[in-house]
């Protein structure tokens, strides 16, 4: 049985591996904002891998056009999270289950909708920012029919943020960020995360 279920993670990995390769390829495409777009479209619904694959791509090769790109990227993720709340909210058990088992991660996907429950606006503003999957949180915000409104503001909010951060790295510093922002990426997001939270903190207190 072990022996089957690694098979299956290797398998998986591989896909992922191809897909990863192919995507960093569209980076020398004449079309390659539009594909910028797309990722970032199919990224917030299904796709496995993140926009910021191609997003440093294009803006090591053009980094005056690293703020075109991270908005092409931000609109493009604001959109595919309305269609990741459309399917989970219209689609759940013929498209929406599939992906979520796909990806093995149905224990992220209920922690997420009971989340929900307490502050949905949160949830998604930090997920949007995070290496978390966002699909998972636009699936599941459909899924718990959380006001579209909430889902298209708190994606604004984070996923400008985090597109427009790689693209400002860029722009300042040029390729020799790349280095640091694969290696640091991680920390980078706890860091904003705990500035995210201070601010809704600071917020509720001053109501």
């Amino acid at each position: 049985m072990e022996s089957i279920e690694k098979e299956q993670v290797t398998r998986k990995a591989n896909h992922i591996r191809r897909l990863y390769d192919w995507t960093i390829q569209w980076a020398e495409k004449p079309h390659s904002t539009w594909a910028l777009f797309t990722l970032a479209f199919c990224e917030s619904s299904f796709f496995p891998i993140p926009p910021d694959v191609l997003l440093i791509a294009l803006a090591v090769s053009k980094p005056a056009k690293a703020f075109k790109y991270a908005l092409v990227c931000s609109i493009g993720s604001i959109i595919g999270g309305c269609f990741g709340y459309f399917i989970g909210y219209q689609l759940f058990e013929y498209v929406g289950s599939p992906i979520i088992s796909f990806y093995n991660i149905t224990d992220l996907f209920n922690a997420v909708s009971t989340q929900y429950q307490n502050n949905a606006f949160s949830a998604i503003a930090v997920a949007g920012f995070t290496p978390i999957p966002y699909k998972v949180f636009t699936i599941a915000a459909g899924v718990c029919k959380i006001n579209i409104f909430t889902l298209i503001l708190a994606s604004a909010l984070s996923r400008s943020a985090r597109f427009f951060l790689v693209a400002g790295l860029f722009y300042v510093f040029g390729p020799k960020i790349k280095t640091f922002i694969e290696k640091y990426f991680n920390i980078l997001s706890i860091v904003f995360v705990i500035l995210l939270i201070s601010g809704f903190v600071a917020i509720k207190y001053l109501k």
